[in-house]
């Protein structure tokens, strides 16, 4: 235990390099699973492991030692974590535990907000068209989801680049691309070392979206032109608030995916899975390594 449970917070300091890889290197669709998994296995496991911390700190409480039936004479010389350790981790897990069920909160809210404001739309298929000048585009979650287009934007781009914008902003709906951003910002509240997870998820989803459009319309080029004169249109109107508090940002770094337009898709790769998933493994077994070590060390002062 004087290793192992310190192993899931010391492998969160491979989050940025890691989502940088995953996120120039990867297919879209793969890396947005692997981002926001990584988010939420190591942020799991590191709460889990600040858990154990601070557990060990009990067993020299005396009055908790005598419901535990803990000898604490015993307790003082076997505790492989200092006391000073197990109360900063206590600490730190109650302000994990208090950001993680503020988002968490937020976001329920808002997504019930969005579905409603989406049923309350009425829709041409999923396509809602609102009288606004102003420049604006955004999937809009709900049972169904919408697409809202504002007149602003369809007057700044000709037909085919409108149908580039409705593929794009239709797979995010399809792809429950909120979901995987929410759950990756949900993981970096529990622990702020994870955040360039959270920042990759809400560039692959773009990407990922981009990719689709690209599919069906069979012309990178032509998409990578409306992506960015979407954006550059987009970028001189006023932001939607409730994309703000869904947690989507814009559109994402659009030098950087129309870079990506411009070359060949991303291929399929194996590492990257296979190094994620021998993180997130090592992860794990770390953790079930310190709980079975706790086991026995509670099983040893027991009076």
């Amino acid at each position: 235990m004087r290793v192992a449970v310190y192993l899931p917070l010391l492998l969160t300091l491979l989050a940025a390099p890691g989502a940088r890889l995953l996120a120039a290197r990867c297919e879209p669709r793969l890396a947005t699973w692997l981002l926001t998994l990584s988010a939420l296995v190591l942020a799991a496991a590191g709460t889990f492991s600040l858990g154990l911390l601070a557990l060990t700190g009990l067993l020299r409480v005396p009055p908790l030692a005598a419901l535990g039936q803990w000898s604490l004479r015993l307790a003082a010389r076997r505790d492989p974590v200092e006391l000073s350790v197990a109360v900063a981790a206590g600490l730190l897990l109650a302000l994990a535990t208090v950001a993680a069920v503020r988002l968490f909160t937020l976001r329920c809210r808002t997504l019930a907000r969005a579905a409603m404001d989406a049923a309350c739309l009425a829709a041409t298929d999923d396509l809602v068209i609102v009288e606004d000048p102003v420049p604006d585009a955004y999937a809009l979650p709900g049972l169904p989801g919408r697409v809202v287009v504002s007149t602003g934007m369809l007057d700044t781009l000709d037909p085919g680049e409108r149908a580039i914008l409705l593929a794009h902003e239709r797979t995010h709906l399809a792809g429950h691309h909120y979901a995987f951003v929410a759950l990756a910002q949900l993981g970096a509240a529990a622990n702020p070392l994870l955040r360039p997870l959270a920042t990759a998820v809400a560039y692959t989803v773009e990407r990922w979206a981009d990719e689709r459009a690209a599919a069906v319309t069979g012309d990178r080029r032509r998409v990578a032109h409306a992506v960015g004169k979407a954006a550059l249109a987009a970028g001189r109107g006023r932001g939607r608030p409730e994309n703000a508090a869904l947690g989507i940002r814009g559109a994402g770094p659009v030098p950087r995916r129309v870079a990506a337009l411009l070359g060949p898709p991303a291929a399929m790769r194996a590492i990257p899975a296979l190094a994620t998933a021998a993180v997130l493994g090592t992860a794990i077994w770390s953790l079930s390594d310190a709980v079975h070590d706790l086991h026995v060390l509670l099983r040893f002062v027991g009076v």
